[in-house]
């Protein structure tokens, strides 16, 4: 009996041992809007990779569509249970989220978005994103760069991703106007300039058939578009497909911004004239690292100089460059991108 006494003690004290261990390796959440975008793939993909190298236990969540709140809540509960030291989110409703990020952080746990600001953006303690105002204001010169002359009498297409105005979609089609020379009126609110070269706006909810359907709304509107923008390189294909059912496509400029590599393809084969690349392993990656630090020193992210967030990165991808404006080609693209 005695034996099976001494044996039991050994394997109570290996398990508090193996249970102190795993108390001593900090677990971080990483809170995705689904499993499927490519942008998320690679974004999970930075962030194991950077959790192994630091030796930290990462924990993965997604919802089961984009705009899945309901989803996302229960995983940041299941964090805060669980002790985690910290959550990166890419959250499907910034607002909606925001009263159980509150708790999260009451809790002590450090929280930052990931591309997609929460409403308000310091509801977490730091965003890791693109800038995407820049991102559209660098297809935006490039563009007016590349009309030259032309840009004056400009026929403008603009197929943003849905009616509800998120933050992502205001910067970059905002960004987008700024960078093509046309006044803003309030740069919060999308559809409400004045210029006479926009033709109109319409919703493609980042889809590739949403696109078509939006481009073929603005042909309608105006068959003389001669420029589109696009909230992301999905929807650019569908504006190209509906482009080309009408003979179209060799006399209309589409730009876009995302940098996934069928997008980078669309830019090498002429279907998009050029995209800004973003960096979602990079965003990831980074937001592990800080919240290892936060973990081990308390230390907290501080924002990019001149922003209100910490900038991970964007370039320009196009194999027409315009004088003065910094690109990269779609070949050196193609070793950079994601999906």
């Amino acid at each position: 009996m005695k034996f099976h006494y001494r044996k039991l003690a050994c394997l109570v004290a290996a398990g508090a041992l193996s249970t102190a261990a795993m108390a001593e390796t900090p677990i971080i959440g990483l809170i995705t809007k689904t499993n499927t975008n490519p942008f998320f793939v690679k974004m999970k993909e930075g962030a194991q990779q950077k959790a192994e190298e630091l030796g930290v236990e990462l924990r993965t969540f997604a919802g089961r569509y984009d705009g899945d709140n309901e989803t996302q809540v229960q995983a940041v509960e299941n964090l805060i249970a669980s002790g985690a030291k910290g959550i990166l989110i890419t959250p499907s409703d910034p607002a909606g989220i925001v009263p159980t990020i509150e708790r999260a952080r009451e809790a002590g746990l450090l929280v930052i978005a990931l591309d997609t600001p929460l409403s308000p953006a310091n509801a977490a303690d730091m965003t890791f994103a693109t800038d995407n105002f820049k991102a559209g204001e660098m297809i935006g010169q490039w563009a007016k760069a590349k009309m030259g002359d032309k840009a004056d009498d400009a026929k403008i297409a603009l197929l943003d991703l849905n009616t509800s105005e998120i933050t992502v979609d205001v910067l970059r089609d905002q960004g987008f106007l700024s960078g093509f020379g046309i006044d803003l009126n309030d740069p919060n609110d999308i559809g409400d300039e004045s210029d006479p070269r926009i033709v109109g706006n319409d919703v493609t909810q980042g889809s590739e058939e949403g696109g078509r359907r939006a481009m073929e709304n603005l042909l309608q509107k105006d068959p003389d578009v001669n420029l589109v923008y696009t909230i992301n390189e999905p929807a650019a294909a569908g504006a190209y497909e509906a482009l080309k059912s009408f003979g179209m496509e060799d006399g209309v400029m589409i730009v876009s911004v995302d940098g996934g590599c069928p997008g980078v393809r669309n830019v090498r084969d002429g279907v998009i004239g050029a995209t800004s690349m973003q960096f979602p392993l990079r965003m990831a990656s980074e937001g592990v690292t800080a919240i290892v630090e936060f973990a081990k020193s308390g230390t907290r992210p501080t924002a990019t100089d001149g922003l209100d967030f910490y900038d991970t990165g964007v370039q320009l991808i196009t194999d027409d460059p315009a004088p003065g404006i910094d690109y990269v080609s779609s070949e050196t693209g193609l070793t950079m991108c994601w999906g």
